[in-house]
């Protein structure tokens, strides 16, 4: 006989794994399937975990090649980068057995294998031998997260086109890395392979980098990665990759019809994901897609089939860990009956380069949109005592406010630590509060975030330092 479980998540990625362990919390006999081998996801496997390390590796690399403008003497700077790969394998495999020992504590059963449908209360799991197990199961979570895309015709061999996935794992620097996508991904990484030594060569199809972040802080970001020394190509539609003896030579052409020939050891395709719903055997317990071939669920997570829910990437809304978990969390409570509850409006999005770039709640772009009339208060980094302190004062804060009630609605930060300073923010909005009560609140000197409370001073124009 099959084993039977009251809950079963396909997927251990940061909102699968999560899932899990709070259905286990609830009382729920629980089991979680999982295809890689390791528990954590694109994310921790492949995605934020790996990049995040050899964003900071490669960060101190950077800084030290420059401390001699400070009064720190050096001796020669090498990298080797054979070990900085080793470093961030291995925050990678310490997190992921962190996560296999968090399910076994939650008493979760893992599954080590790809999970499908045979039945609505079925559930096939293949292992890597091919060999097959079959679990029954009550409720079911879909969590299967997302895959890269690539463009039409260009096939991703993860050596010299790379996807997120390869880059984190080339064995040289380039000499010359071309970036397709001017998104969070490619520009994060074209920051890594930058500061490493890379020339880096960012072809966007837009008339501007982050689309979908407001439009101010993406003109400065731009700014200062081109003073960082990446080149941006914009308005260039890409249209043939063709591979050769040295690397790659990619073919575009511009808005005005001209055409580019962009020479280089490695493309990075770095132009957005697709949910993963392949070899899931939707089709057969007849769970519906929308148009994006993601899962169409209602404001509960519930699926047309009524014993099947979903979450994360597979399902619309922004591709981020942190709101996979907080759909795990919500989805497993209403399962549970009670009431788990997701704020769109305050999911932070941050980009990992230097300087940070954090963003919450609306746009100015979007405020417009939708003829809602708002207050902005700015504040400068060159102003902050603690960023001009340790020299690291690039970029502002900006904080939109209704202007009518003063109730935050958005904000967006470019500058240090910018990703830790939205959850400031993130409280606010939460809480309904106005950018006086920011304003109001005392900050500690000096600190970064005294910048948050100058910009908030600022939508009233009565910011002290500026």
């Amino acid at each position: 006989m099959s084993e039977k479980f009251q809950a079963v998540v396909i997927g251990g990625g940061p909102g699968g794994y999560v899932c899990a362990i709070r259905l286990a919390q609830l009382g729920f006999k629980t089991a979680c399937i999982e295809s890689r081998g390791s528990l954590g996801g694109t994310c921790l496997n492949v995605g934020c975990i790996p990049s995040k390390s050899l964003l900071n590796l490669s960060e101190e690399f950077h800084k030290v090649q420059n401390l001699s403008s400070k009064g720190i003497e050096v001796g020669e700077v090498k990298l080797n980068l054979e070990k900085m790969m080793k470093s961030k394998d291995k925050a990678v495999t310490i997190l992921t057995k962190g996560v296999e020992f968090l399910l076994k504590k939650n008493k979760v059963t893992y599954y080590k294998g790809t999970g499908s449908f045979k039945t609505k209360n079925e559930i096939i799991i293949k292992d890597d031998q091919n060999k097959e197990t079959i679990i029954q199961a009550e409720k079911t979570v879909i969590a299967t997260g997302s895959v890269p895309v690539s463009l039409p015709g260009i096939e991703i061999d993860e050596k010299v086109i790379v996807s997120s996935t390869g880059a984190l794992k080339l064995d040289k620097v380039p000499k010359k890395m071309v970036v397709v996508g001017g998104g969070y991904i490619g520009l994060e990484m074209g920051s890594v392979w930058s500061r490493l030594g890379a020339e880096v060569e960012v072809v966007e199809f837009l008339d501007h980098i982050t689309p979908g972040m407001d439009k101010e802080i993406s003109s400065e970001f731009m700014k200062i990665l081109k003073k960082q020394g990446i080149k941006f190509n914009m308005q260039n539609k890409v249209e043939a990759i063709q591979k050769n003896k040295t690397g790659a030579v990619v073919s575009t052409v511009d808005k005005d019809g001209n055409k580019n020939n962009f020479d280089c050891d490695v493309v990075l395709i770095s132009v957005g994901r697709k949910a993963n719903t392949n070899g899931l055997n939707l089709k057969v317990v007849g769970v519906e897609l929308d148009e994006k071939k993601r899962v169409k669920t209602d404001s509960m997570f519930k699926t047309n089939v009524d014993n099947i829910y979903a979450i994360g990437d597979v399902i619309s809304g922004p591709m981020l860990a942190h709101k996979a978990e907080d759909e795990g969390i919500a989805v497993a409570e209403n399962i549970a009956g009670q009431s788990g509850h997701v704020n769109y409006d305050t999911i932070p999005g941050v980009v990992y380069t230097t300087p940070e770039v954090a963003s919450i709640g609306k746009t100015e772009e979007q405020l417009k949109e939708l003829n809602t009339k708002y207050k902005i208060g700015k504040f400068s980094f060159m102003a902050n005592s603690r960023a001009k302190a340790i020299d690291d004062a690039e970029g502002f804060v900006k904080i939109l406010a209704d202007e009518t009630t003063d109730k935050v609605l958005g904000a967006h930060i470019i500058g240090p630590h910018a990703g830790e300073l939205i959850a400031e923010i993130g409280i606010a909005m939460e809480f309904g509060a106005s950018s006086e009560d920011i304003a109001r609140t005392c900050h500690a000197h000096p600190t970064f975030s005294e910048a948050v409370k100058e910009a908030a001073l600022s939508v009233d124009k009565r910011a002290i330092h500026s």
